[in-house]
């Protein structure tokens, strides 16, 4: 049995399948995972791996804990969990009965009085049971977004899965300013050309807004001189 090497991604795909169909894979743990190195242990669980590296939750004994995938390795077909059977401590041995004298014509001495053996019971300390420590869990993710769609640019956070802000309205400047701050080839090109394309349909609009309200002022001061 190797046990050094971890799950593979396409293992833990197989597990997350077996977990859907109703079944719990078994593992044995690896090296990495210390003193627990090649117990065999069922998989009840998996978490989300985004959240922490531990998303793998196995059953060990009365424990249900979380592992990485570098402690674990698929157990072998036919491989249980290794149980030492207790040894028999053995029976005390009854204390010897000497047997009874016979004299002629001698005084009877008192037999003396024989203690019976002491027998010390001594309880084996309950054996300790192999706890990995828990890592900590580090805070969720933040993920900041900014959006265009229909003309209007938005900003939204999520740590995590809860929503810290529901997207909102910022204005295009604000837009350009944010993604100013990012670094990255083409993104502020793109932010450009959208602000570009929607400043020429802002003028094309304003531009006939005027002509018509050019023609509706010359139209009233035609009423205005019919008086």
């Amino acid at each position: 049995m190797d046990a050094g090497q971890g799950l593979s991604t396409s293992e833990v795909q197989s597990i997350r399948e077996a977990l859907a169909a109703g079944r719990k894979p078994r593992v044995v743990f690896t090296a990495a995972a210390g003193q627990i190195a090649g117990q065999v242990g069922q998989v009840i669980e998996l978490t989300d791996p985004e959240v922490s590296d531990e998303f793998v939750v196995v059953r060990f004994g009365r424990d249900e804990l979380p592992f990485s995938p570098a402690d674990l390795a698929v157990a072998p077909k036919g491989v249980t969990r290794r149980v030492a059977e207790p040894k028999p401590e053995p029976e005390p041995e009854a204390p010897a009965v000497a047997a009874p004298e016979f004299v002629l014509d001698t005084p009877r001495v008192p037999a003396q009085r024989q203690e019976e053996p002491k027998v010390e019971q001594t309880e084996k300390p309950p054996a300790r049971r192999a706890v990995k420590a828990v890592k900590p869990k580090g805070p969720a993710g933040l993920t900041v977004t900014l959006a265009y769609a229909d003309g209007e640019w938005t900003v939204a956070a999520q740590q995590g899965s809860k929503a810290l802000a529901k997207p909102y309205v910022v204005k295009p400047a604000e837009a350009l300013k944010m993604v100013a701050l990012v670094d990255v080839p083409g993104v502020q090109e793109a932010v450009e050309q959208i602000l570009g394309t929607e400043r020429a349909e802002a003028e094309q609009q304003a531009e006939k807004l005027r002509a018509e309200l050019a023609e509706i002022e010359a139209r009233l001061a035609e009423l205005r001189e019919a008086r």
